[in-house]
């Protein structure tokens, strides 16, 4: 049930206020924040929004407009194994770090394809935990807020993720991609293409029901061959280091590692490439990351390789999966004046093999999650 605005708990002389959360695309570096490796993720202008209004006691309830439902706990509740437990997690660690007293009605509305591997689950803890903070005259470092949302992934959906996700949509910044070292958490902006260029997202619509189990299954393997290798984490292996003691491991954790060190060499060369504007090595290497996603750490389907097979067809730049595997998105660099045409051709060519709807759009990079505020008002943060 929809939140009331008129309940008798909230704060009359506080009226709603609006916050948003980017998602994301990773444009390169797959399954490497895990484990502690370089990743080149972008937000996008499509946004997790959630309207909050105060409440005087310590209670919280969620409406999400896309799913039509609703959730009522309290400021520290346990995890109930459904999609209210990215809000509990968030609220519960925010009350144990003492930052939380009143608790709020929280409407929920997404831009967003839910499940589309575009990170809506990051997107809507960091914008609950702004809303939350907000509502309590409170605010965390960005760098603070990505690992409290990342933990409450941890310990409530049980999802082990990496910080990239939550660290990208607290740190993005507009017209830029974040090259991120995950494991000291350095990064730089990097400018993304003029306006001749655009990113088209394509969403398969499909998500596969193996995607929450293989992704743990994955890295318990690149653990497993961290061990045997005699690293904290593959991470610290170079390419000609892989090949020289690959022996040491059994498949299929060869193969999950052999893509691990070459994806981390291969975030490296993206950079250098996309700043220098070589769109021939950009595409080289996109097309490597998505054949070794889908041959050694197969994580893809044939719904992915059939877009990203049409992309580079269609004339792309530069075609791959992203985000975990199993469904979800492609990505496409396109020259700007084909991009329209470019979306619809593909749209018609997937929807005729498989008989599915795609939803291809062309986007902007974003900036970081914050208060929408009303025109004529200061930024928020």
């Amino acid at each position: 049930m929809r939140p009331e605005r008129n309940s008798e708990t909230a704060l009359s002389q506080s009226g709603p206020r609006l916050f948003r959360a980017p998602g994301r695309v990773n444009l390169i570096g797959e399954h490497t924040d895990y484990n502690e490796g370089y990743v080149f993720p972008q937000a996008i202008d499509r946004y997790v929004y959630v309207e909050a209004l105060p409440w005087a006691e310590p209670v919280i309830e969620v409406w999400s407009e896309e799913l039509n439902a609703s959730a009522r706990f309290e400021l520290q509740s346990a995890a109930v194994g459904n999609w209210s437990d990215y809000a509990r997690g968030v609220s519960a660690l925010l009350r144990v770090r003492g930052l939380l007293r009143h608790g709020g009605a929280l409407r929920i509305r997404s831009t967003l394809p839910l499940g589309g591997g575009l990170s809506s689950s990051a997107a809507l803890e960091v914008a609950v935990a702004l809303a939350l903070l907000g509502l309590n005259g409170k605010q965390l470092p960005p760098m603070e807020l990505a690992r409290l949302c990342q933990r409450a992934e941890h310990e409530y959906p049980k999802m082990r993720c990496g910080i990239m996700d939550q660290f990208i949509v607290t740190h993005a910044q507009e017209g830029a991609a974040l090259m991120l070292d995950c494991r000291s958490l350095e990064h730089r902006q990097v400018r993304l293409p003029d306006g001749n260029i655009r990113l088209v997202v394509a969403n398969t619509m499909v998500k596969h029901e193996l995607a929450a189990s293989a992704y743990n299954q994955r890295r318990r393997e690149c653990e497993e061959a961290a061990r045997l290798l005699g690293v904290s984490s593959l991470r610290d292996v170079t390419p000609g280091e892989f090949h020289a003691k690959s022996r040491l491991l059994p498949e299929p954790v060869r193969s999950r590692a052999r893509h691990i060190v070459e994806e981390n060499a291969r975030v490296l060369f993206f950079a250098q490439a996309l700043e220098r504007g070589d769109w021939r090595e950009v595409g080289e290497l996109m097309a490597e990351s998505h054949d070794s996603l889908k041959n050694l750490y197969q994580v893809s389907c044939p719904e992915l390789d059939f877009m990203v097979d049409a992309g580079r067809e269609l004339g792309s730049l530069g075609s791959r999966m992203t985000g975990g595997g199993f469904g979800g998105c492609t990505i496409h660099f396109v020259e700007a004046g084909q991009a329209e045409g470019f979306s619809a051709e593909l749209a018609t060519r997937y929807r005729r093999h498989f008989g599915i709807r795609a939803q291809i759009f062309p986007c902007l990079a974003a900036g970081a999650a914050c208060e929408v505020l009303p025109a004529g008002s200061a930024s928020g943060t």
